[in-house]
């Protein structure tokens, strides 16, 4: 803790300190209009979150994790990194994850956390089973965190049929979800575009995200134009 003027304060209430100092009122207004019905963006950048989050981990980390602070965008967006910079076993890490991922309730902490999770590389049994649960989940940034995870992780030759089978499965009318799965398949395509064209024409996913799957494939500067006008054929 860290006394001030005669009082002390407790290590949140430093680093919310922190963050308020580190404060760009621009790229809050900017990244306020990226993500709807976020208000309580402070306005910090995320490199300068990157920083933060790897020096409050490499110092006591499980003290910052003890509580998650939900009053700002950023105090979520910190704990969520924090789990993927310190150094940790598997299963306390999940243990932090169970805490932290209901929590998210944008876009921008899913996908910028998940791909703070580099540990999975390391781990990808343990993990694939755990994002099991949050699969299964009803719950819309739940469910766009597995899908984020997967598409991050999972996108090899051990798992690319199973990741497939959970995308076509995912029935959540969340927008985020559906955008979620739409990128998830974009990127398949990317890497395995005879698989991905064959599920293209054999699927359950609903019109919305069908389309926003070939949208998303064919904004893509790794695919050739004529891949591209083939693409655009095969939209509902």
């Amino acid at each position: 803790m860290k006394k001030i003027r005669g009082t002390i304060k407790t290590k949140m209430e430093t680093i919310i300190d922190e963050l308020l100092k580190k404060a760009d009122i621009k790229y809050k207004q900017f990244h306020s209009s990226l993500c709807p019905n976020t208000n309580n963006i402070i306005g910090v950048r995320i490199p300068i979150l990157r920083e933060m989050a790897k020096k409050i981990a490499k110092e006591k980390p499980q003290e910052f994790l003890k509580q998650i602070d939900t009053k700002y965008y950023e105090t979520v967006m910190l704990y969520g990194m924090v789990i993927g910079y310190m150094k940790s076993d598997i299963e306390t890490r999940e243990r932090y994850l169970d805490i932290f991922v209901p929590e998210i309730n944008n876009w921008a902490v899913c996908d910028c956390c998940a791909s703070t999770y580099k540990f999975t590389n390391k781990n990808l049994k343990e993990m694939f089973q755990y994002l099991q649960k949050y699969i299964r989940s009803n719950q819309e940034f739940e469910i766009r965190f597995a899908v984020i995870m997967l598409m991050y992780y999972y996108i090899t030759d051990e798992y690319i049929d199973e990741v497939l089978d959970i995308l076509n499965n995912v029935k959540h009318e969340g927008y985020y979800v559906k955008m979620g799965v739409a990128w998830a398949i974009s990127m398949i395509f990317i890497k395995y575009e005879d698989k991905t064209t064959k599920f293209l024409n054999n699927n359950q996913l609903d019109k919305f995200t069908y389309n926003k799957s070939i949208q998303k494939i064919i904004e893509s500067n790794r695919i050739s134009k004529d891949k591209k006008e083939k693409l655009k054929q095969m939209k509902k």
